[in-house]
């Protein structure tokens, strides 16, 4: 019995290795020393998340990485299947973050409503990459074009902001979608300020310019129009666009496509 015993302990130690248990390692050697050593865009990243499946398929940050070249190459329903995945196996720390990837990435807009309402019911008031849930779930409404609805859920927000942080913490685009929202109200004179206040923190912010520009243009003021859109084209040329990480990867609701807006600056003509 000894003779047996003995090496089934010393097997127990090696299992847990420097304190580590099993999924940890599998972490370690699939992506840390795996998948880690290349871009996300090779086979070589793919094939050693799959090795690590293999090992274990419920370690969440394994799917979450297996999604991630889907995602940036709008593989959307390959990248769904496999954040589905993500959330199963870690709810916790990755449902408002499908919440999110479904706002800004695949533009399932009703299914990010679902997926931010549930994860604050369950885990309380947070924030995604610098916004709070409420702010994305005024976005999703504002593109389902339930204007009224997204108005209230931001004002909402606004509200919580300014009582416990103070105005100054109400970020520009915070203010910047606000000022979309009271265009898309046609209340031009709110949007405007609103669109300033963006502008008075991010002042050669081009798609804010650009938006208070339209907003003159319903109110008659053309020759204003056009001197804002002007220069708020000039801006986007010199990169002053939206800064949010992923803008690079996906355009942002209503980020300003200038190959066609071009055609609405007053008494545009090509160079």
């Amino acid at each position: 019995m000894i003779k047996l015993f003995i090496p089934f302990f010393f097997f127990l130690i090696g299992a847990q290795c420097n304190g580590q248990s099993k999924q940890e390692q599998i972490v370690e050697k699939y992506l840390t020393n795996g998948a880690y050593r290349y871009h996300y865009t090779t086979q070589q990243w793919n094939d050693y998340i799959d090795a690590g499946i293999q090992q274990d398929s419920t370690i969440a940050v394994l799917w979450q990485n297996k999604a991630l070249p889907y995602w940036k190459m709008r593989k959307y329903d390959l990248a769904i299947q496999c954040y589905d995945k993500v959330v199963q196996y870690n709810r916790k720390n990755y449902l408002s973050r499908r919440g999110y990837l479904k706002c800004i990435f695949q533009k399932d807009y009703k299914g990010a409503i679902v997926d931010l309402e549930m994860a604050q019911k369950e885990f309380g008031y947070n924030y995604e990459n610098d916004h709070s849930y409420q702010f994305y779930i005024a976005l999703c409404y504002l593109q389902l074009n339930q204007f009224e609805k997204a108005e209230q859920i931001l004002l909402k927000d606004f509200e919580r902001t300014t009582k416990n942080q103070g105005a100054s913490w109400l970020h520009f685009l915070d203010l910047f979608y606000m000022g979309v929202i009271q265009y898309e109200l046609r209340k031009y004179d709110t949007a405007i300020t609103y669109l300033n206040k963006a502008l008075a923190e991010y002042p050669k912010f081009s798609d804010a310019q650009y938006y208070k520009g339209l907003c003159l243009i319903q109110l008659k003021e053309q020759a204003k129009a056009e001197v804002i859109m002007r220069e708020a084209k000039s801006n986007f040329e010199h990169g002053y666009t939206f800064t949010e990480d992923d803008a690079f990867y996906e355009r942002y609701p209503y980020q300003v496509n200038w190959h066609m807006a071009k055609w609405l600056i007053p008494n545009y003509k090509e160079n």
